[in-house]
């Protein structure tokens, strides 16, 4: 796999002023160092003059069931369909509609996710395949939309070794993803060719290639390009510009 590749996906189509907000998501396999990536993208956008924060869990400024899902273990998602039915139906799908109506806060800033549903079903589909996953394959549109969608790699040996570094928090999950490469292999598959072809706008970067200042530079140059947001409510930009998908 290219360290990066475009893809786009569908219609190119105008970019919505979702009630003032644009969103990038990072989204991508455990120990792939998406928080990393994450922070680094905010910094970028910040020292280019574009308000931006970092979000995480559902995007809906009120999500009522959000309480109670984080009562479930999303660690152990993979082996019960009923945390995957909880919340991939629950959770994301409803997020899909409510943020139409309540959008992400603060406003006026770019909202750049840590994570989403995309992961969700991919976890699903290789731990199952669970019912709920396979049914938001057949419908990926219905999630919450972005206006960007980055999806990190990272080879085993480089996800192995942060294993061993340890952080903050290591879950059963994250040595799983790690320990067992057929289980990653599912995930990457559902992940990039069936969540992935939701996005009209996809980057797919490798972490154990190049830095996170580097990818944050380059995610930012793809996101300005067609976007560029100035005051609190950035408006529609250009259309897209329609590529065929890079193959992995």
């Amino acid at each position: 796999m290219n360290a990066s590749k475009l893809a786009s996906t569908g219609q190119a189509r105008r970019s919505r002023a979702r009630g003032g907000e644009l969103r990038i998501l990072v989204d991508g396999v455990d120990m792939a160092g998406k928080s990393t990536l994450v922070r680094a993208l905010v910094a970028e956008l910040e020292e280019r003059g574009v308000p931006a924060v970092r979000h995480r869990g559902m995007l809906a400024g009120l999500h009522p069931l959000q309480p109670l899902l984080r009562q479930l273990s999303s660690a152990r998602q993979p082996d019960s369909w009923w945390t995957t039915t909880a919340y991939v139906i629950g959770g994301f799908l409803l997020d899909g509609i409510l943020v139409r109506f309540i959008p992400p806060r603060p406003r006026g800033h770019v909202i750049v996710q840590d994570g989403y549903g995309d992961r969700t079903v991919a976890f699903g589909m290789a731990g199952g395949p669970y019912l709920a996953a396979a049914l938001a394959l057949r419908w990926p549109r219905a999630f919450a939309r972005f206006d960007l969608a980055v999806f990190l790699h990272a080879s085993h040996d480089a996800r192995a070794a942060r294993l061993g570094q340890g952080r903050d928090h290591i879950d059963v999950r994250d040595e799983r993803t790690v320990r067992d490469t057929a289980f990653t292999e599912r995930f990457h598959a559902f992940h990039l060719h069936g969540m992935g072809r939701r996005h009209d706008r996809l980057v797919v970067l490798d972490s154990s290639l190049r830095s996170p200042a580097d990818m944050a530079r380059e995610i930012a140059d793809h996101f300005l390009a067609e976007h560029t947001p100035t005051g609190p409510c950035p408006g529609p930009s250009s259309p897209t510009t329609t590529t065929r998908r890079s193959e992995k």
